[in-house]
Parts: C-alpha cells; sequence; structure tokens
C-alpha cells in the first residue's frame, strides 16, 4: 500500500522501514503523517514475517516536530498544538483558558479543561502520546535512526523507540522547554538520570548525535556515512533472535519502567502541554508567530542561547546528509 506522506519497505528479511518522506517540509508531523506511521506499526504488529521496524526521515532530517503551519482540525482524530492562526479558535471551543501556572487559581481554567486533557493524554483513540507510546508496546522492537534535526514532538517520537541510533552531528532536543509546551512522553526524564534531565528540563539546549550517546539519551552515534550501514546491521542482528525472545526481553524492559511511574507521568505531560501554549506568555509567543512568522519567533526565543537556527554552522547538523529513499 502506498502512502502520500510516508514511504515503507522491508530492505531486509523480516525487518520493516518507514520513511517519513515530507523532506520539504523537515518531516514535520502532521496529522495524517502520523496517522499513517501508526498505521504501518499496527501492520508490522500483525505479520508474522516481520520482527523489527526501523523508523527514518527522508531529506536532511529525521523530523523538525510538530507541524505548526498545518491546519490540525482536518485528518482527525489525532489533535496537535495549535499553529498561528488557530490558537484564539481553541480558546473560543473552550479547550484551555487563559491561565498563569505561576498564579494559584485554578478556577481560571475551563472546566473541560483537565477532562479533555486528561482524555488526549490517555485515550489512544486521539491522544498522541498513546500513539507514540505504540512503538513502546509493540511486541517488536523498533529502531529511530536520527540524522539532522530531531527536535520537540520529533524526539518525543524517537526516544519512544526501543533502540536510537543517530548520526554524530545529529542535533535532538525540546525547544518547547523555553516556550509554549512541556515533556509529553517523558522519555527525556526516563531515559536519562535525575542530574541530566533536569538540565535539560529548564534549558531546552539540544545535544549533538554524540553527546546524546555520550550521556545515555541513546543507544549510539556514528559517522552520518555510517549510519545506514550501522542500522541495518542492528536490524539484522536482532531479526536472526526469536521474536518469543525479542517480545519477552522487551517486556520485562519495559514493565520495570511501567513500576516507576510511567503511565502517570504520561498524564501529566501533555496536561501542562497543553496549558503551556494557553498562559499569556504563549499568548504574546502565538501572537508574534501570526504576526512575523514562526522562524521569526523561534529565532527570537533561542537567540539568548545560540542555539538551534540560531547556532553557528558549526553546531547545526551538516546540511549536505541527506537521505534519499
Amino acid at each position: 500500500m502506498s502512502y502520500p506522506h510516508i514511504l515503507v519497505d522491508d530492505p531486509r528479511p523480516r525487518v520493516r522501514r518507514i520513511t517519513l518522506n515530507l523532506p520539504e517540509k523537515r518531516n514535520a508531523l502532521n496529522n495524517r503523517l502520523r496517522a499513517e506511521v501508526f498505521e504501518v506499526l499496527e501492520a508490522a504488529d500483525r505479520d508474522p514475517e516481520i520482527s523489527i521496524t526501523v523508523l527514518r526521515g527522508a531529506g536532511p532530517c529525521f523530523s523538525a516536530g510538530y507541524d505548526l503551519t498545518s491546519d490540525n482540525s482536518v485528518d482527525q482524530p489525532y489533535h496537535s498544538a495549535a499553529g498561528p492562526g488557530q490558537w484564539s479558535r481553541h480558546v473560543a471551543e473552550g479547550w484551555f483558558g487563559i491561565w498563569d501556572l505561576a498564579k494559584p487559581v485554578i478556577a481560571q481554567v475551563h472546566g473541560w479543561c483537565l477532562a479533555g486533557g486528561t482524555e488526549l493524554a490517555t485515550a489512544p483513540s486521539v491522544g498522541p502520546v498513546p500513539k507514540f507510546m505504540s512503538m513502546w508496546r509493540s511486541p517488536k522492537p523498533v529502531i529511530a535512526q536520527v540524522h539532522g534535526w530531531c527536535v520537540g514532538g520529533g524526539s518525543d517520537m524517537a526516544l519512544c523507540a526501543d533502540l536510537v541510533v543517530a548520526s554524530e552531528d545529529a542535533r535532538i532536543g525540546t525547544p518547547y522547554s523555553r516556550m509554549w509546551g512541556a515533556y509529553l512522553s517523558g522519555m527525556w526524564l526516563y531515559r536519562l538520570g535525575l542530574t541530566r534531565a533536569k538540565e535539560y528540563a529548564l534549558t531546552g539546549k539540544p545535544l549533538s548525535g554524540r553527546e546524546a550517546a555520550d550521556i545515555g539519551l541513546i543507544n549510539e552515534a556514528v559517522p552520518f556515512a555510517s549510519l545506514e550501514g550501522t542500522v541495518r546491521a542492528l536490524a539484522e542482528r536482532l531479526a536472526s533472535i526469536p521474536l518469543s525472545q525479542l517480545s519477552a526481553m522487551k517486556l520485562v524492559v519495559n514493565q520495570a519502567y511501567e513500576n516507576m511511574g510511567l503511565a502517570s507521568t504520561q498524564t501529566l505531560g501533555p496536561i501542562l502541554d497543553g496549558l503551556m501554549r494557553n498562559t499569556p506568555d504563549a499568548k504574546r509567543f502565538i501572537e508574534l508567530a501570526e504576526q512575523e512568522g514562526v522562524s521569526r519567533v523561534a529565532g527570537l526565543r533561542d537567540e539568548p542561547f545560540g542555539d538551534y537556527s540560531a547556532a553557528p554552522p558549526d553546531e547545526q547538523p551538516d546540511p549536505n546528509n541527506v537521505i534519499e529513499p
């Protein structure tokens, strides 16, 4: 079956590969693209000939995060953050009231907010995090192959995979930590210890692929020229193991982290993420984005830190590192 936004192939026996294929938009996550990815993942779960899934991005990067320029009222059921021009509609519909977390006046929040936030956090039919976690809960291992930018929701998607292999020059980060968001899946927290998790939660600074591997956020970082071959060899080795063994070992590791409160963290994350898009500061942020564009307002957010789009060329992914599917 062909899909508008992804490519699907089986490059090796028992290995299925999904390629995010919106390179002109840096594989930004709109509703349709995510729906296609999770449909293929679910089909792989049912396919007795498949043991391993590889997830990668075409073009210059894995994913630049949620598509803030798309109309997220279409291609439901997946809910996404409102982009410029949609903010006022969400408030009018009563998704979230305007409130300031620093003020202890919970009555400022519309009554539907907490119920709706919980629904989006936990319901498999509409929640973005439960869909990301379909990789976690699949009985079959998923490998994320990361290059270029892997930021925001793109990092949440990649870190929900079982194994993550990145090019050394990749950049992984959560710029929404500084404005207009909060951790969704919580995988940044569970993959890092307290010291590192707090540091990156508060600063939002990105890591190179090499730095991410060195501190244990991902499994391995290799030169871009070796990335495809490294992931292929890893997938082949795993595919040689009986699926029953892979499933059992994946489940026992996952359950240890479930026992640490992963589900509770993932209930709170999307609620806070939604609320952080509706504070007075967030309102000013999105109003400026509507006036001057997302790139402009993101640049203003990151200029004091000198990273992401404001970083010098040697601290950004190599633009020549492109995956041609």
